[in-house]
């Protein structure tokens, strides 16, 4: 499968335009998921289970850490396909207050030398309105998939006003969501990114935490929050503070980059695509270096999810050593094809049973020197099964 959709990619896809090619293959994806005979060989074929990757984390039980990130299923349309290729959870988004059409066409890049992704989207979605309708009206199954949902600000929508902004996408989509995720960190909307400064994302997470309390009652949705991996060290170690200090659930790391540093693709090539987040195997060290800082920053006691360059299952791996509970890929699925969940999870389960660790919990942070919290990615206060 992998040398087959490797001459795939090579010979058709790369022929495609990246977003209109996204649309097919999703497609796809999502018709298999709607008849019952082939969705069952996709399942048998694509996502075979490893009981030894199971994890606890963010009060679910998964069988596995891997998950699919933000930014391919913006609207929540394709849970269950995607599932059936073996991600462990499904992160949709990022989802808007509003509606809206995201930026001009075109927007989606390849950089095929480096495997990795330039995007300058600008959260085209549905807006959280259509996607609560739409996640409501899903079949959810008791141990189902876990569905995380991520939300950003509207372009449109003033900064002074981003905080109610978010608050009304948290009112409408936290009851659906597994975990809810602030992005505060996409290049891709105006003036996001100042949302990372503590003294602005002390009040947005503060009201969005407020909100899902007040939205959800019957159980605690879990908060995380997702920065950039431009962001200074310095930075980094407030914005732990700080999750720490609000007793938030975790901190996925990372997003996309604004650097073009240490490409392969040629300077002109990189110039004429222009601005855009870098995603895919060039982001692997300083999402790396961003996660092995939060976790010993925070001791443990978040579950830290780690993204960004995952591309093979020693990525993975080294992830989990150095704090993660959680990975998650995008570009790696481009640039990999179907069968990549599969070779995680193998690869993932060689590696583990090479170490002397009996279980993925048990490795968690073993190359930052600090140990795992009582239930990984719990913070401080959190007790089992709260989440």
């Amino acid at each position: 499968m992998g040398r087959a959709y490797s001459l795939l990619f090579r010979t058709v896809l790369t022929r495609i335009d990246p977003e209109r090619a996204h649309h097919l293959a999703f497609g796809a994806i999502r018709a298999a998921a709607s008849v019952p005979v082939v969705r069952d060989a996709v399942r048998a074929g694509f996502a075979p289970r490893f009981p030894q990757l199971r994890v606890r984390a963010l009060g679910r039980t998964m069988p596995g850490p891997f998950g699919l990130a933000a930014g391919f299923d913006k609207n929540a349309v394709g849970i269950d396909g995607l599932a059936l290729l073996g991600f462990d959870h499904i992160e949709i988004g990022t989802v808007t207050g509003r509606a809206q059409p995201g930026n001009p066409r075109r927007r989606l890049f390849r950089l095929v030398a480096d495997r990795a992704l330039v995007n300058r989207m600008g959260f085209n979605n549905d807006g959280s309105a259509a996607v609560a309708a739409r996640l409501a009206r899903r079949v959810s199954r008791p141990g189902g998939t876990v569905v995380g949902v991520n939300i950003g600000k509207t372009k449109a929508v003033p900064e002074e006003e981003a905080v109610a902004d978010y608050v009304t996408s948290t009112e409408r989509l936290a009851a659906h969501a597994d975990y809810l995720v602030v992005n505060v960190s996409s290049p891709n909307t105006p003036g996001l990114r100042a949302l990372q400064a503590v003294d602005q994302l002390r009040p947005l997470l503060t009201a969005v935490r407020e909100a899902a309390d007040r939205t959800v009652t019957g159980r605690r949705v879990p908060l995380l929050v997702k920065i950039a991996p431009d962001l200074a060290d310095e930075d980094i170690d407030a914005v732990a503070d700080l999750a720490l200090e609000l007793e938030l659930d975790g901190i996925i790391a990372t997003n996309t980059t604004i650097s073009r540093e240490g490409l392969a693709t040629p300077e002109e090539e990189v110039a004429a695509i222009g601005a855009g987040g870098l995603s895919g195997a060039p982001l692997t060290e300083r999402s790396l270096e961003a996660l092995r800082r939060l976790h010993r920053r925070t001791g443990g006691r978040l579950t830290l999810i780690g993204v960004g360059g995952i591309t093979t299952a020693e990525d993975a791996w080294a992830r989990i050593r150095a704090g993660a509970t959680l990975i998650q890929g995008y570009s790696g699925f481009i640039y990999q094809g179907p069968a990549w969940p599969r070779r995680i999870h193998r690869g993932l389960a060689r590696q583990l049973a090479a170490s002397p660790y009996r279980t993925l919990a048990e490795a968690v942070g073993t190359d930052t020197g600090t140990p795992a919290g009582p239930e990984t990615g719990a913070p401080a206060g959190t007790k089992e099964g709260a989440a």
